[in-house]
Formats: C-alpha cells, structure tokens, sequence
C-alpha cells in the first residue's frame, strides 16, 4: 500500500482565517503541476484537510483521475489559538521541545499527531493494498511522520516548513510501515 502525502502549496498567508485561507496565483500554478507527478499511478481515493488550501492542491488532480475529494475533518492542521501568533518560530520550537504543549485554545503537537495518526491507520485499514492520496499540512504532515520515524524533530520540520507543495510517500505492508520517501513533483 502506498500513501501519497501531498502538502499543500502556497497559501495566501494575508488571509488570517486558518480554514479558509486560499492558495496565491503561484500555488494554483504549481497545484496543475502535481497531476504530472502521479502520471502512471493508479490512485484509488483522494482525501484532504476540510482546509481549503489543502482541498484546492488536491483537487486538479482528483478532476483529471475523475474521482471526489473526500474531506476527513481530522486531517486539519493544528489549531495555532484564537488569535494570529507573530513569533511563530519561537512557538514552533516549544511545541516541538515538548509535544505537549499548546497555547490557550490551540492545541499541541501531540493532540495533532494523535487525531491524524488515527484518520492514516482507519485509511490504512480500509484501503489494503490500494494507493491513496492525502491533502495535508506541514505540521500534520510532520507529526505523521514522527509517528512513524521517532528521529524526525524539529530540525526536520524546519527542513520542511518552507516547501509548497511538498509530497512524500508512505509505504506499509500487510499493514506495517516500511518507510517513506520525498518524491519530485513535475
């Protein structure tokens, strides 16, 4: 089984609403460019973050395979708090010291990991040997795979933080994970 992780790509980050936050005119670009990548991929389902940014990087894709975007609400990023946070650097370095941690109405990276991990392990359970694509987030998309990888830190994310869209593979057999990859996109 093969899960397609793909991150989203550029947002419009002058749109403070986390959820309704659109792609800019490049991420829509670059959104047409990632059909390209999956040439010669029989992909059985597509899911995504009810974000929009997320449901807009998948959804030319899904258009040219003819299949529905299916949005899974556990699959949303982290909820930051209620109000935009300018110091995201010192922020994302405390949470991820300790996955724990969150700020008033936010919610930690462990809450994140957990709600995520559980969507990808009922998809892997439900799509045995099929291959599936995922619309995601950075820091979802990075819990995920600190599940997976126990080394993947903070140095990581950073590595990652700045790449839209970014897309990895995840491969398991009979369920069990076997590793994963970055893939090129077109």
């Amino acid at each position: 089984m093969k899960l397609f992780f793909i991150r989203h790509a550029e947002p419009d980050f002058s749109i403070h609403d986390d959820s309704m936050r659109p792609l800019t005119e490049k991420g829509q670009y670059d959104s047409k460019l990632l059909v390209k990548t999956f040439t010669g991929e029989t992909i059985h389902a597509i899911y995504s973050s009810p974000y929009i940014r997320a449901i807009d990087t998948v959804q030319p894709l899904a258009i040219s395979l003819g299949l529905k975007v299916q949005t899974v609400e556990d699959l949303r990023e982290r909820k930051i708090s209620d109000h935009w946070i300018d110091d995201f650097e010192t922020y994302t370095r405390r949470q991820w010291e300790d996955f724990s941690y969150h700020l008033p109405e936010g919610e930690s990276l462990m809450i994140v990991q957990k709600r995520n991990v559980a969507v990808i392990m009922d998809l892997i359970k439900h799509h045995s040997n099929e291959t599936i694509v995922i619309g995601t987030h950075g820091t979802s998309l990075s819990t995920i795979i600190q599940y997976f990888e126990a080394g993947f830190g903070l140095a990581n994310f950073l590595a990652l933080k700045d790449r839209m869209p970014l897309v990895i593979e995840m491969t398991f057999k009979d369920s069990v994970y076997q590793g994963f990859k970055e893939v090129d996109y077109v």
